[in-house]
């Protein structure tokens, strides 16, 4: 295993086990209201300042970005990407399907990824040019297949509902040609599903670099394709370079994938 993806790992397990505890004591959350339909716990701050602890033990001139506000910016050259409990809803509600998701940035380009899920015991973890693996043992994303057997995965605009016709007429279009849809609440977890090959394809629009950045290096190891809804590649530099810009993400296998971008643009 890489170095710095040995490290994440322990990272992940440290903010896994903050997270464990916490889910068996949900009454002690202390749950606050970023935004619209947008909440934020104390695991969510704990977990995300374990990460950056055990990390920073190893690596202490390294960047990091997090969704709970821990972003320092030290060297420019590695940057952690961190999100401490993709699937915070979930984990209110006492639904056990969220997890932890690292990445690395070296020189702007994704380097290694690890999402684990500390309720299922599943570690995903991804090094450039190395493939990916699930608890070791090698993933890869479903080949070319017939579309109206595919199982995918996607997101509704849960914090933006100005956008639900737009997104459920989309829904409309994909759903009556494929097999079946999921709706699960972790985009962590739906990349990293499609990365395994249970998901064979995967689409949802307003996600944050947190949201997609290890999954994106997850999906691509493992032999997927990532765009954006247009179909141009690398949404998530999309999003690192300015906020809010990303054109949504599609994964899967590049039939899959093109089959989904087609869609999409009605």
């Amino acid at each position: 295993m890489h170095p710095m993806l040995n490290i994440a790992v322990r990272a992940a397990r440290a903010a896994g086990s903050i997270i464990a505890r916490g889910f068996e004591n949900l009454d002690d959350l202390n749950v606050e209201a970023k935004g619209n339909n947008d909440f934020v716990t104390k695991i969510d701050k704990e977990a995300e300042k374990a990460i950056i602890s055990k990390i920073q033990s190893a690596f202490p001139d390294h960047s990091f970005v997090g969704e709970e506000g821990g972003s320092i910016n030290n060297n420019p050259d590695f940057t952690w990407v961190i999100d401490p409990l993709d699937g915070t809803s979930n984990f209110i509600k006492g639904i056990p399907h969220f997890a932890v998701s690292i990445a690395l940035l070296y020189k702007g380009k994704l380097d290694q990824a690890v999402v684990f899920d500390p309720i299922r015991g599943e570690l995903f973890t991804a090094s450039k040019g190395s493939g990916a693996q699930l608890n070791g043992y090698r993933i890869r994303a479903t080949k070319g297949k017939d579309i109206s057997s595919t199982i995918l995965a996607t997101a509704f605009p849960f914090r933006d509902k100005a956008r639900l016709q737009e997104s459920l007429s989309q829904f409309t279009r994909i759903f009556s040609q494929v097999g079946d849809v999921r709706r699960c609440g972790s985009a962590a977890l739906d990349l990293a599903y499609v990365a395994a090959g249970r998901y064979d394809g995967y689409w949802e629009k307003g996600l944050k670099a947190w949201d997609m950045a290890a999954g994106e290096l997850l999906v691509k190891e493992a032999g997927g394709l990532i765009t954006d809804y247009a179909g141009n590649n690398d949404p998530l530099y999309a999003e690192l370079k300015a906020p809010g810009s990303a054109n949504g993400l599609v994964a899967g296998n590049p039939r899959v994938v093109q089959h989904i971008v087609k869609q999409l643009k009605g």
